[in-house]
């Protein structure tokens, strides 16, 4: 039986954690401290815990301040509130003047299920990476979760670090280490790459082992660091693979598929798919039934594979022709 664990559990215990390591830690909370769990460091640091009430702007703003005063403030709140809601405030405030503020959007992409569209952070990747000096960091399971929020504490400067609410498969027994702008290959192939961050990583893994039995070789990228983006990494995989399918828990459209997409266009144009939400708000539903609704299943990356493997077949046919 395939173990997991829910990523949201993980962040009380390691900001917990950092909150001893760094005395000048503090977290600000949106009115949601028993869901995204930064309540448990409330119980810990009462003296340094915010709660801002239902007012992701207004957090933001407090959180600017406080990091020009020197401390190392971490925003905590849905994913969708504190991207979207927040977005002027994050832009002119945090990320504009460059200031060392922590932002972690709790119930990202699909995994908050029967709220619905409203509650459904689709667009948050391709808002937070539109920003200059934003660093974003989409983590795979809990342990990687743990290892992001750690990163972002180091990192110095702005970091949105995205967290799913559902229990999910573990791919890291021990935290891994992750670096900003660097990707971890899970896996090696040779006939195409599965390049994924989230949730979607654990589906890629899976699809890569389907696609074993069909007799194809495909290589697994944990891309956890969409911005910045290891674009060695991309280059290298398309060189030795020549076909890149992304899967991605967002938007498609400027989220980790399109930083990809940019990075083959400039230097090693091969065969391309991207698996993630289409152009389209989310809906109300069971969070599996979404990930079938929307293409997201491992089934549906395998099927992407074989796609972009038959276009890269298509592409060498006419290059020898």
């Amino acid at each position: 039986m395939t173990k997991t664990a829910a990523p949201r559990d993980i962040v009380g215990k390691t900001l917990i954690e950092l909150g001893r390591e760094y005395p000048e830690l503090v977290v600000l909370d949106a009115d949601v401290g028993s869901s995204t769990r930064s309540a448990e460091f409330a119980a810990a640091f009462p003296s340094r815990f915010f709660q801002m009430g239902i007012a992701e702007a207004n957090m933001a703003g407090v959180a600017a301040g406080l990091a020009a005063s020197g401390k190392i403030p971490v925003m905590v709140g849905f994913a969708v509130f504190v991207t979207a809601k927040a977005f002027e405030q994050v832009r002119q405030s945090v990320a504009w003047a460059n200031l060392n503020v922590k932002i972690i959007g709790s119930h990202a992409g699909l995994t908050v299920g029967l709220d619905g569209a409203s509650h459904q952070a689709v667009e948050d990747v391709a808002i937070m990476r539109s920003l200059p000096n934003m660093c974003v960091l989409d983590p795979a399971d809990a342990a990687e979760t743990e290892s992001a929020i750690r990163a972002a504490v180091v990192h110095r400067g702005p970091v949105y670090v995205r967290v799913g609410r559902l229990k999910s498969p573990v791919i890291y027994e021990t935290p891994p280490r992750l670096t900003p702008g660097k990707a971890v290959v899970l896996r090696e192939g040779k006939d195409a790459t599965i390049i994924a961050c989230g949730i979607m990583v654990a589906r890629a893994l899976e699809a890569a082992s389907l696609l074993d039995g069909d007799g194809i070789s495909v290589g697994v990228v944990d891309m956890a660091s969409v911005k910045p983006l290891d674009g060695d990494c991309v280059v290298d995989c398309a060189g030795r693979t020549g076909a890149i399918v992304t899967a991605e828990n967002a938007s498609i459209v400027g989220g980790l598929g399109s930083a990809v997409a940019e990075v083959l266009a400039e230097k090693v144009p091969v065969p391309m798919e991207r698996i993630g939400i289409p152009d389209v708000f989310g809906t109300s539903s069971d969070p599996e039934r979404l990930m079938e609704r929307y293409g997201m299943t491992a089934e549906h990356v395998r099927s992407a594979v074989t796609r972009v493997m038959a276009r890269k077949r298509a592409q060498r046919g006419r290059d020898n022709g």
